[in-house]
């Protein structure tokens, strides 16, 4: 085993990418396993506005052992050929290698994190799991600014789904924990994992 993973969890625009950058680790982003846009088996919403879209915050949407498996080639080997995924185009526009270049830990983040929280604690690759938190409406308005800003949808989309979110927040933290993630805020977060990496 040549590192362990720090998992970083919480709602869409929570501060986990921006978290993940002030701590200097090399950085897995799990959102580049999502299915592209024309996988069949992608879940679709069932009823209300966005009846019949791609439902993009369902874990069916995401492909899981794709992410374990990088994640256990980055804690044995140090290195995984990972995919780079555009979610404005709803697909992959490539791969990379990801070299940890001898960190003993790394960050992987994303909105399915928990789900990978389990797989990681059974074969030993967890060093911790945070699920990262704000006041649901500050969640809401970095959301909704980081999408619009960056294109992701068409703005009615980004604005439907940020309301959406917003109301589901409490059970994404709920289901975070579940899996084994411990809530707190970002500075929080940022004071534990360096005080755990001696920084």
């Amino acid at each position: 085993m040549r590192a362990r993973v720090i998992v970083l969890a919480g709602p869409s625009g929570a501060g986990k990418s921006r978290l993940a950058s002030r701590l200097g680790l090399p950085v897995l982003r799990l959102d580049d396993f999502y299915k592209c846009g024309d996988d069949p088996s992608l879940p679709r919403i069932a009823r209300g506005a966005n009846a019949g879209l791609v439902d993009w915050d369902d874990p069916a949407s995401w492909l899981l052992d794709d992410a374990v498996a990088a994640l256990s080639d980055l804690c044995h080997d140090g290195t995984a050929v990972v995919p780079i995924y555009d979610i404005a185009l709803n697909g992959r526009t490539g791969t990379r290698v990801l070299d940890l270049a001898g960190s003993p830990l790394f960050i992987a983040e994303g909105i399915f994190a928990p789900e990978v929280v389990p797989p990681c604690r059974e074969r030993g690759l967890l060093a911790s799991a945070y699920c990262v938190t704000q006041a649901p409406l500050v969640t809401f308005w970095r959301r909704l600014g980081r999408d619009l800003r960056e294109r992701r949808k068409p703005p009615l989309v980004l604005v439907r789904r940020g309301l959406a979110l917003l109301r589901d927040q409490r059970r994404v933290v709920r289901h975070a924990v579940h899996q084994g993630c411990t809530v707190v805020s970002p500075e929080e977060a940022l004071r534990r994992i360096r005080s755990g990496v001696g920084s």
